[in-house]
C-alpha cells in the first residue's frame, strides 16, 4: 500500500502547492484597490515596460521620474482646497487682534462664513488672504503651524482628518512606483512650506521630492541667530505652464510618468508624455458622488474640461473613480 502513501502525499504537496501559489498571486497585486480594467492594465504594462532589462522600453532608475499632483489627485480637493481651509481658519484665530476685518474685504466673508462673498473677491482676496496668513514670520515658524494645523483639522462634511482624506488607490500606486525604483514627486499648485511637512508620514514623500507655489523670503540674522523670513508676496505659482517650470527647476529632469486630475495638470501631463521613450499620462475623473463628490468641467476648484477632452486623443489614460476604484478612502 504504499503507492496510496506517496499518492496521498503527493496530492498534498500539489495542493499545499496550489494554494501557496494562488496566494501568492493574490498578495502579488500590486493595487487591490483598484478593479480589473484598462487603466489598472494600462499602469502595470507601463512599470514593466520601463523595469524589464534588455527590452526595447527599459528606462533606468536614475530616469524613472513620476510626478503627481496632491490636490484632487492624492487627496480630497472638495468643498475647497485644504489649504485654502487652512489660511480661512487663521483668519479665524487672528480676527481678534484684527477687529478691522469685520468690515474689509475678503476678511468680511470669511468672518461671516460666506464663502460666495470670498469668492467675488477674486484672486486678489485669495492672494491677500495667503499673504496675511501665510507671511510675517519665519520658515520655521511657518512649518510648526502647519505641522500642528494638519495633525487635527477635520473635513467639514466626513469629520475625517484631512490625512485620512487621502485616496486609497493612488497611495497604492506611489508605493508600486517606489518599489519599482521610481523616483516619485509631488508637483502641486499649493504651497510649498505647507506641503513639506506631512508629505513623507502621509504619501511616504520626503520633504524634496516635493515641488509647490512659494512666497517670497529672505535671509536674516535676527539677536545672532540665522532665520529665513517669509515676505507677503508671491513668489512662484506652480500650476498650469508652471508646473513644467517646477519640475525643471526643481528636478533638472522630464519626468517619464505623470498624474493628476484637472485642467490645471494638463501642461505637466502635455511635457511628460512628449518626451522621447515610453510614456505614461493619467487623469482622474472624479465622477463618483456617492463615494466622494462629482465634479468637473464647472468645478470652481479642480475644473477637469480640457484634458478630459484631448488627453484621450494625446494617450492619456482617464481613470473613472466611480467604475476603477473598488476604494477611494482607507478603511472606506
Amino acid at each position: 500500500m504504499w503507492f496510496k502513501s506517496v499518492f496521498h502525499v503527493l496530492g498534498v504537496y500539489l495542493v499545499t502547492a496550489c494554494m501557496s501559489v494562488t496566494g501568492a498571486m493574490a498578495q502579488s497585486d500590486p493595487l487591490p484597490s483598484w478593479n480589473d480594467g484598462a487603466p489598472k492594465q494600462a499602469i502595470v504594462d507601463f512599470v514593466t515596460a520601463v523595469t524589464t532589462e534588455g527590452g526595447p522600453d527599459y528606462v533606468a532608475p536614475t530616469d524613472r521620474i513620476a510626478t503627481f499632483d496632491n490636490d484632487g489627485t492624492l487627496w480630497s480637493e472638495q468643498p475647497m482646497y485644504v489649504q485654502l481651509a487652512f489660511a480661512l481658519d487663521r483668519i479665524k484665530q487672528m480676527a481678534p487682534d484684527h477687529p478691522e476685518w469685520k468690515d474689509k474685504e475678503p476678511y468680511k466673508s470669511v468672518l461671516a462664513g460666506d464663502l460666495k462673498g470670498l469668492a467675488a473677491t477674486g484672486e486678489k482676496g485669495v492672494v491677500e488672504l495667503v499673504a496675511v496668513t501665510h507671511a510675517g514670520m519665519t520658515s520655521d515658524e511657518f512649518t510648526k503651524i502647519a505641522t500642528d494645523w494638519i495633525a487635527t483639522a477635520k473635513h467639514p462634511k466626513t469629520g475625517r482628518l484631512y490625512t485620512d482624506m487621502v485616496y486609497q488607490p493612488m497611495l497604492e500606486l506611489v508605493d508600486y512606483l517606489h518599489s519599482n525604483d521610481f523616483r516619485v514627486f509631488i508637483v502641486s499648485g499649493g504651497g510649498i512650506e505647507f506641503m513639506r511637512p506631512w508629505t513623507e508620514k502621509v504619501y511616504g514623500i520626503p520633504t524634496e521630492r516635493v515641488v509647490g507655489s512659494s512666497i517670497k523670503t529672505e535671509y536674516k540674522v535676527v539677536d545672532g541667530k540665522p532665520v529665513i523670513n517669509r515676505l507677503p508676496a508671491v513668489d512662484f505659482v506652480d500650476d498650469k505652464e508652471g508646473k513644467p517650470i517646477g519640475i525643471l527647476g526643481h528636478i533638472g529632469k522630464r519626468p517619464i510618468a505623470a498624474f493628476g486630475n484637472s485642467d490645471g495638470d494638463f501642461q505637466m501631463l502635455q511635457w511628460a508624455t512628449s518626451g522621447d521613450g515610453k510614456r505614461f499620462g493619467l487623469i482622474v475623473h472624479h465622477d463618483d458622488g456617492d463615494r466622494e463628490v462629482a465634479y468637473d468641467r464647472k468645478s470652481v476648484f479642480g475644473k477637469l474640461d480640457k484634458a478630459l477632452d484631448e488627453g484621450p486623443g494625446l494617450g492619456w489614460t482617464i481613470v473613472s473613480m466611480k467604475n476603477d476604484w473598488k476604494q477611494v478612502y482607507p478603511g472606506q
